[in-house]
């Protein structure tokens, strides 16, 4: 993958995170400097995390499934893509902390920032699968990207959460499910091009 397409999936997997951020931002009752430092270091890191975790588990396979990596790489990505798209619809209007004022909603207590953290980085641990199935050599600077880029939009999405609402986070997801998509989709092509 090239630094842009890196980038590109580091901005797609921040996507969840964010728009968790924006909501935290919308009841927190604390600043949303401190509201977006928190959320950025608790998702910044899980979403870091997930990803190695899955290149590491798919690394031990690699070789066995290199024939039809490319296949893998398409299809994890199209699904992740397809399922944010989903979720995003299907939530439009509903802040993905259940009650934006509820206790569990706008707390910033470690105990459900974990629950947050996980929950919107699980999905990521694909992508780490992807990046070993794909051959990618540069996957330190591919969880750094990931990690920088999640923790800039919670900062963010703290932010817009703290002053605009929620109108953005379901256009997030759906945007992040799009760039997904077409990262599978270019894996895909790019692996039937070499064929020929």
């Amino acid at each position: 993958m090239s630094i842009v397409e890196l980038l590109l999936l580091a901005i797609a997997l921040a996507m969840d995170a964010f728009a968790v951020s924006i909501c935290k931002g919308l009841s927190s009752k604390e600043s949303y400097i401190k509201t977006g430092l928190v959320c950025g270091g608790w998702f910044g890191i899980f979403q870091m995390l997930m990803p190695f975790l899955g290149w590491l588990l798919a690394s031990v396979i690699a070789g066995y499934v290199e024939s039809i990596s490319a296949y893998i790489a398409f299809v994890l990505l199209a699904f992740l893509g397809i399922k944010m798209i989903m979720e995003a619809v299907k939530e439009s209007g509903e802040c993905p902390c259940a009650d934006c004022n509820s206790e569990k909603g706008s707390s910033l207590s470690p105990r459900i920032m974990l629950g947050f953290a996980i929950a919107t980085s699980i999905d990521a641990m694909a992508a780490g699968v992807t990046l070993a199935v794909s051959g990618e050599k540069r996957v330190a600077l591919a969880l750094a990207f990931i990690g920088m880029v999640t923790f800039l939009f919670c900062f963010v999405g703290a932010a817009v959460g703290a002053k605009a609402g929620e109108r953005w986070k379901t256009k997030a997801e759906i945007l992040g499910g799009i760039i997904l998509i077409g990262l599978g989709v270019k894996v895909l092509v790019e692996y039937l091009i070499s064929l020929f």
